[in-house]
């Protein structure tokens, strides 16, 4: 309940009383964590096997997830908007960018001192903390604290974040771009999210019949509504397949290290742009920016420091610890950004 309310300093506009808040932020995290630990423990107790895990990833990619992209996009008045379709991907590329350049910079000066005692561990520990959760814990939220315009945005913000990671975060890995690099930038989500902004523009909605709208739209809703809990349970399935190669109290420096920066220092900067820049972006971006300066790193760098040679024990170090902590942090930084820029959350 939101019902009682105090004055924010960007804008004078209301939001519930700094407890309240976190209190509010809080339940809406640990239900998106809590559905992760049921991944966690249905691996653990067999019922989720490894030998599905391929099969379901696939699912997610080329099927739930560009559905929600659909259910989210297509008649979103929010991107009818240019400013909402240009300036969101130059913003998550940008801040991509800076988590990268300031754990670069940091994994450089303390290296031996936080633990990175190969070049493998460092440009890994780099990507990974520089990569914030852009999809499955912010999706869930967006809509939660704020609205469906909200996650439309949020989805065309993530454009620019996935050039990033096949650029940027691949020559962090190898030093330079792979051949083909911009195939992997073009996956089902994001051929989506063009598509239906494309759907949007043209006007080609309103020449659907009705009933076929409507049929259609339904089906759509149903798969998209299995995107993020089928994708959750897989986190957690995952997160227990490497539990034990994560050490976190061995390497608690590195950990330390990897919280420090990404959610405190990189979260206090990320909302330092949103204010600076309030009266440029959208009410929905800075909603956006509000949720991915509070997310704890990505699970991918696990995925990318097998792929390209880095150092898989430090990307789940780095993803787990910022995680666990993050049960902490991310309803404060949520609490404190929407009460930083005036934005009422439900």
């Amino acid at each position: 309940n939101a019902s009682a309310r105090w004055p924010s300093p960007s804008t004078g506009s209301t939001m519930p009383p700094m407890p309240g808040a976190w209190i509010i932020m809080l339940q809406e995290v640990i239900a998106v964590f809590g559905v992760a630990v049921v991944g966690f423990v249905v691996r653990r107790a067999g019922v989720l096997t490894e030998a599905a895990d391929r099969s379901l990833l696939r699912l997610i990619i080329a099927v739930l997830m560009p559905c929600l992209v659909f259910d989210n996009i297509v008649g979103n008045p929010a991107l009818l908007e240019a400013k909402n379709v240009v300036i969101p991907p130059l913003v998550g590329f940008g801040t991509l960018t800076l988590g990268f350049a300031v754990a670069w910079l940091v994994s450089g000066k303390l290296r031996e001192a936080i633990q990175l005692r190969t070049p493998e561990q460092r440009r890994t520990f780099t990507v990974g903390v520089g990569l914030y959760n852009y999809g499955y814990v912010p999706i869930p939220l967006a809509v939660a604290l704020f609205s469906k315009q909200t996650l439309g945005v949020l989805f065309v913000h993530n454009l620019g974040v996935e050039v990033g990671i096949w650029t940027l975060a691949v020559i962090i890995f190898t030093g330079g771009l792979q051949p083909g690099w911009w195939k992997h930038v073009l996956n089902p989500p994001v051929v989506a999210i063009v598509t239906a902004l494309a759907i949007n523009f043209s006007g080609v909605i309103d020449y659907i019949p009705a009933p076929v709208g409507y049929s259609v739209g339904k089906l759509v809703h149903m798969l998209a509504v299995c995107a993020i809990p089928v994708a959750l349970l897989l986190i957690g399935a995952t997160v227990a397949d490497h539990f034990r190669e994560a050490n976190l109290l061995r390497y608690w420096r590195l950990v330390s290290a990897a919280c420090v920066l990404r959610l405190a220092l990189l979260p206090a900067a990320f909302l330092a742009i949103a204010y600076l820049g309030r009266h440029v972006f959208s009410l929905d971006l800075q909603q956006v920016m509000v949720i991915e300066a509070a997310m704890p790193a990505a699970t991918f760098p696990v995925v990318m420091s097998r792929l390209y040679h880095g150092d898989p024990p430090t990307a789940v170090q780095v993803t787990l610890g910022t995680s666990l902590v993050g049960l902490v942090t991310i309803p404060l930084w949520l609490s404190s950004g929407a009460w930083l820029l005036g934005l009422a959350v439900r």
